[in-house]
């Protein structure tokens, strides 16, 4: 049984930091691409960062650039991302999502990944 299940977040003040989670049960993960989503309330699922299956790199949405990095352990089968400078506007439900079609190249399009987690909040208050 394949399942995506994502850990770590929580409340946490403006620029303070956060590390999610996301462990992937039964994936072999280096066959996959693998991506960060998140959505706001009110607006449509939006994606944070993804690494390439074809040659690992990594891309980030302009918006937490610099302040957000993403990474996994193929071996432990575990995704994660660690946000950092966390701003109001980074509140959100945060999805991980697998694919392994494709030419491997990692794309911000949710319709692309065929396998996601149930989420986790973040919400970053005073």
């Amino acid at each position: 049984q394949v399942q995506l299940v994502e850990s770590g977040g929580g409340l946490v003040q403006p620029g303070g930091s956060l590390g999610l989670s996301c462990e992937a049960s039964g994936f072999t993960l280096d066959r996959y691409t693998i991506a960060w989503f998140r959505q706001a309330p009110g607006k449509e699922r939006e994606g944070v960062s993804c690494i390439s299956r074809s040659d690992d790199k990594t891309r980030y949405a302009d918006s937490v650039k610099g302040r957000f990095t993403i990474s996994r352990d193929n071996a432990k089968s575990m995704i994660f991302l660690q946000m950092n400078s966390l701003e109001a506007e980074d509140t959100a439900v945060y999805y991980c999502a697998l694919e392994i079609m494709g030419n491997g190249r990692c794309t911000f399009q949710p319709s692309f990944y065929t396998y996601w987690g149930q989420g986790t909040q973040v919400t970053v208050s005073s």
